[in-house]
């Protein structure tokens, strides 16, 4: 038998969250579980985010940096941004003490569903992958097909803007989704190709080589793409969308020593982008239709939070203002409002938003924003599902479309389930997180309207909960800085959760 080693007393051990314990190399995280314990890997396998830093809650560990969630009882995986399981190790409770190995034990594995049927992924982005990876993992043993536009493998896009743009990473080191082994590990067949037609009643997909292919199952999940600006002078070099690797390369190569940089949208990613590209000592300016940011998703007093945070640091807002157009030669050198004012700018940057890549899309009643209507399931068509941020789906009772990363991951994931033939609707809880001037803001839930706000905390020092309310009910929460309560939240706001109730997680961590 393995050695096990003597870590921990079974007293000391909470059952709220996970204890670390090293022994020798290996760190190791106890669960305990009544008078049980288990022993899993120590870091989330998504990013190495301490799980001891994390939560238990309803049955499950949930990662306190970006939410994934794991089966307390096995460390299987129940929700991304991880797509693997925990690695688990063997564990014993004698006497009240208890004992660790340092051999992991071997992974659990699916029973495969063999057969000649082919399925096929369109779009290798966020949901994309997590379904390629989920159907795998949920046993199906037919041949796979992922096709993505872009070259390479498979990453993370949402790193472009919080951290290439600031120069912390290189655009080809955003981190992949997937290390290319894994795809041939798992027979995932890996194609570079641009789905130019797609016939659901045929089942067939067109590509841009005049390849076609006859599909059994298939996941849409190509997303979307950014808006361009349909002004005067929107042609002009140094005019810049924000999408790709290749996008955010463009981006670097452009960027003056010492400059000016007028982005066009105070989104999520325009924001993220002006506190990135301040940290590269940049003047930046932001041009937007509202005079607050985020007041849709968040309300006017955190609006005004965020833009008080980002002129502290030195961007300057130009809101409510419109572009009406770009000037210069061949490269950008002002843009117009409409209030007449020009605004000098080395490089240009338009956030305002993306449009569902759905134009290669045959015989399928699409929604009038062009995206993709299916059912509680996720199902377009007879053998068609949609994913992420081309499908609106049943959200809160009524037809809605999430432009979240994470989101996308859940949708890639629901998809897989129910393409083997399960009947599963989307149960979880929307999640992103934003990072602004060295601040990481987490945003959870999906509300639509709201009669009230409570604040836990401090906007003044930026370490705050902050829970939108409808008629004393959570119905959306923004963070700061509070990481262990929101792994809480993310999973118990998948029941009802009343004032009173969400207060006390709060203040208890």
């Amino acid at each position: 038998m393995k050695t096990l080693h003597p870590v921990a007393r079974l007293a000391d051990l909470r059952e709220d969250r996970g204890t670390k314990v090293e022994i020798e190399d290996s760190e190791i995280l106890l669960l305990r579980v009544g008078d049980e314990v288990r022993a899993f890997q120590a870091q989330c396998p998504h990013a190495g985010a301490p799980l001891a830093d994390g939560a238990v809650c309803q049955g499950r560990l949930v990662c306190p940096w970006h939410k994934a969630s794991f089966a307390i009882d096995d460390g299987s995986l129940c929700e991304p941004p991880a797509l693997d399981a925990l690695q688990r190790y063997p564990v014993e409770v004698r006497d009240g003490e208890v004992r660790v190995g340092t051999e992991p034990l071997p992974p659990q594995t699916p029973e495969v569903q063999h057969g000649d049927r082919l399925f096929v992924i369109v779009g290798a982005g966020a949901a994309g992958t997590a379904a390629a990876a989920a159907l795998r993992e949920f046993g199906f043993g037919g041949r796979l097909l992922l096709i993505g536009r872009e070259p390479g493998e498979p990453y993370d896009r949402t790193a472009l803007s919080k951290f290439v743009l600031q120069g912390d990473q290189a655009p080809e080191e955003a981190p992949p989704l997937r290390e290319p082994d894994f795809f041939r590990q798992q027979r995932i067949e890996r194609l570079h190709a641009e789905v130019v037609r797609l016939d659901a009643q045929a089942r067939q997909l067109e590509l841009g080589n005049g390849q076609t292919l006859t599909y059994d199952g298939c996941v849409l999940a190509t997303g979307g793409t950014p808006k361009p600006l349909a002004v005067p002078g929107a042609d002009l070099e140094g005019i810049h969308l924000l999408r790709t690797r290749a996008d955010a390369a463009a981006i670097l190569t452009d960027l003056p020593d010492v400059g000016r940089v007028v982005i066009v949208g105070a989104s999520f990613i325009g924001l993220e982008a002006a506190s990135a590209l301040r940290q590269q000592g940049l003047a930046v300016d932001v041009v937007a239709p509202a005079s607050l940011p985020f007041v849709k998703q968040m309300g006017e007093t955190l609006g005004q939070h965020f833009k008080t945070l980002h002129e502290a640091n030195g961007v300057t807002f130009h809101a409510p203002s419109e572009v009406v157009g770009f000037e210069g030669d061949d490269q950008v050198r002002q843009v117009r409002l409409k209030d007449g004012t020009r605004l000098p700018a080395d490089l240009v940057l338009i956030g305002t938003g993306i449009a569902p890549a759905t134009g290669f899309i045959a015989n399928l009643p699409l929604a009038d924003d062009d995206s993709v209507p299916v059912d509680a399931q996720l199902k377009a068509a007879e053998g068609l599902y949609a994913a992420g941020d081309l499908a609106t789906f049943p959200f809160a009772g009524q037809p809605t479309r999430i432009e979240h990363w994470r989101l996308a991951q859940q949708h890639g994931r629901l998809a897989a389930r129910n393409l083997l033939g399960h009947a599963e609707g989307y149960e979880d809880v929307p999640f992103f997180w934003t990072l602004h001037h060295g601040k990481r803001y987490e945003y959870l839930g999906h509300p639509r309207q709201w009669d009230d706000m409570h604040l836990d905390g401090s906007l003044g020092d930026q370490t705050f909960v902050s829970l939108l309310l409808a008629e004393d009910q959570v119905v959306g929460v923004v963070a700061c800085q509070r990481e262990r309560a929101t792994a809480i939240l993310a999973q118990r706001l998948r029941q009802p959760l009343g004032r009173a109730e969400a207060l006390d997680i709060v203040q208890a961590n």
